[in-house]
């Protein structure tokens, strides 16, 4: 499990990594322009903050305390897959723990 652990936390280094290069390299604003007068951008825009809606619902039904729930979906739109690779990282153990016991306990419906 650990190693299964890593792959998100290294995932979302990696990405961290890429932002910090591109904010230095490139031109964000002028991108961000370019990006929204295109179809595809606009489509890999939506789909990107899609994803986060996703992953604030999989982060808001994993956890019973609402507001440690709160205070890792807020982040999401600003810090993006760095913050969710992050929560997997943290989270994967216990995930995987629910659905393999949810599996087991479910087979007839399966």
């Amino acid at each position: 499990m650990k190693i299964l652990q890593l792959l998100p936390f290294v995932a979302a280094l990696v990405l961290a990594a890429l932002i910090i290069w591109a904010a230095g390299a490139g031109d964000f604003m002028g991108f961000g322009a370019v990006l929204l007068s295109d179809p595809w951008g606009v489509v890999t825009l939506a789909d990107l903050y899609i994803g986060f809606l996703f992953a604030a619902l999989i982060i808001w039904f994993s956890h019973d305390n609402k507001l440690v729930a709160i205070l890792w979906i807020l982040p999401l739109p600003v810090l993006g897959n760095v913050w969710t690779g992050i929560w997997f990282a943290i989270h994967l153990p216990r995930i995987v723990r629910a659905l393999r016991d949810a599996r087991r306990g479910n087979t007839a419906g399966a």
